[in-house]
């Protein structure tokens, strides 16, 4: 009788173990995977600003990206969460917790605006 539960006490430690290993490598997994998410996070535009864009005839090239990705990094450090990423031609309002550019407008539609409900500006 003893022989048997200790069998099975050593079994369930064998278990045990190999679902440890199995769960700190899914952890591990996971963090990797977010881990590369955040380097590789890049703005996206939302449905009303993609369509501006395209009615003004902005041209959202991946150097764009990546410069209202970078304005989006620098904001973030400084605490910002509404941003007005400005040069010389055209103009975004950028959501900085969620990348999300809101809108944008060209050189000739700045003239005319106000910008509101923003906490900093990023020039480009």
């Amino acid at each position: 009788m003893i022989k048997e539960v200790s069998a099975i006490s050593g079994y369930g430690r064998q278990a045990s173990s190999a679902n440890r290993k199995g769960a700190e490598g899914k952890f591990a997994d996971a963090l990797q995977q977010e881990l590369s998410r955040g380097e590789g996070r890049q703005v996206a535009f939302s449905k009303h600003a993609m369509a501006r864009a395209e009615e003004r005839g902005i041209q959202v090239t991946d150097t764009l990206l990546d410069r209202l990705t970078s304005s989006v990094e620098r904001a973030e450090a400084k605490g910002a969460t509404n941003i007005l990423a400005l040069d010389r031609s055209l103009a975004f309002i950028i959501n900085v917790p969620n990348n999300r550019v809101i809108t944008t407008m060209s050189q000739d539609e700045m003239k005319e605006n106000i910008f509101t409900n923003i906490d900093g500006a990023v020039i480009l």
